[in-house]
C-alpha cells in the first residue's frame, strides 16, 4: 500500500477542489482520518462494506460488535438512518452542530455491519467545516471512530503531523485541519427520550435540555 495523502485544509473555509480528492478517496472504499470539533476521527463511506470491515480491522475491532457511530449533516440526513421523536428532535435542534454523539434507534436504512443489523445507531453532527462539507459532498454519512493514543497519559493524539507519521502506511489520505481537542464528544442514550448520558466529554447536553 502507497503511503497516505497528507492534505492541508483550511479548517474554516474547506477547498472544494481539495473536498473532491477526499470524497474520490472515499467513494473508492479509502480509510480517510478527519478533524472534527472535538479529537480527530478515522472514517469510510457508511455503504462500503470492505471499507467499513477495513477500519474495524484497523482498530482492532470486531464488525459484528463495534460501536460505531455515523457522521451525519443535519437533521434531515439524521432522519434517513435513525427514528427521532418530537422530543428529542427539539434537544437535538438546539444542540447540534456540537459535540455530542446521539445515540438513537435505527432505521431500516442503517446497512448491516459485520452480517449485523444495529437496532440503536450513535450519530454525530460535527460543528466543523470540514466534516459537514464532506459528508455534504458524499452524498451520505461517515462511519467514524476516534483515533487513539497508545500514551496511556494522552488519549487522543491532536497534532495532525503526528497523526500522519502513525497512520500514513495504514490509511489512504490525512486531512490536516489544524490542531484538534483532546476531549472526545459527550455520548447522550436518547431512547425513551431519557437523554441517559453514556459518556462525559466536550458538550454539556443539560444546556439544551
Amino acid at each position: 500500500m502507497a503511503q497516505a495523502t497528507f492534505l492541508k485544509i483550511h479548517p474554516d473555509n474547506p477547498q472544494p477542489k481539495a473536498m473532491a480528492q477526499v470524497v474520490d478517496v472515499l467513494k473508492k472504499g479509502g480509510l480517510v482520518i478527519y478533524p472534527t470539533d472535538t479529537i480527530y476521527g478515522l472514517g469510510c463511506d457508511l455503504h462500503n462494506v470492505r471499507a467499513v470491515e477495513r477500519l474495524c480491522q484497523l482498530r482492532g475491532l470486531n464488525p459484528a460488535k463495534a460501536q460505531l457511530s455515523f457522521i451525519c449533516s443535519d437533521l434531515t440526513n439524521i432522519s434517513e438512518y435513525a427514528r427521532i421523536s418530537t422530543q428529542t428532535y427539539k434537544v437535538m435542534k438546539k444542540a447540534l452542530p456540537g459535540p455530542f454523539t446521539f445515540v438513537l434507534e435505527a432505521s431500516s436504512k442503517v446497512p448491516k455491519i459485520g452480517g449485523i443489523r444495529r437496532k440503536t445507531v450513535g450519530i454525530r453532527v460535527p460543528d466543523n467545516a470540514i466534516c459537514l462539507s464532506l459528508v455534504e459532498q458524499l452524498g451520505n454519512p461517515i462511519v467514524s471512530t476516534s483515533i487513539h493514543d497508545e500514551d496511556e497519559v494522552v488519549e487522543y493524539t491532536t497534532d495532525p503531523e503526528l497523526i500522519y507519521e502513525k497512520y500514513r502506511n495504514l490509511v489512504d489520505l490525512v486531512i490536516d485541519g489544524g490542531y484538534g481537542n483532546n476531549i472526545a464528544s459527550t455520548v447522550v442514550n436518547c431512547e425513551n427520550d431519557e437523554f441517559d448520558i453514556l459518556r462525559e466529554g466536550a458538550g454539556d447536553i443539560q444546556e439544551f435540555l
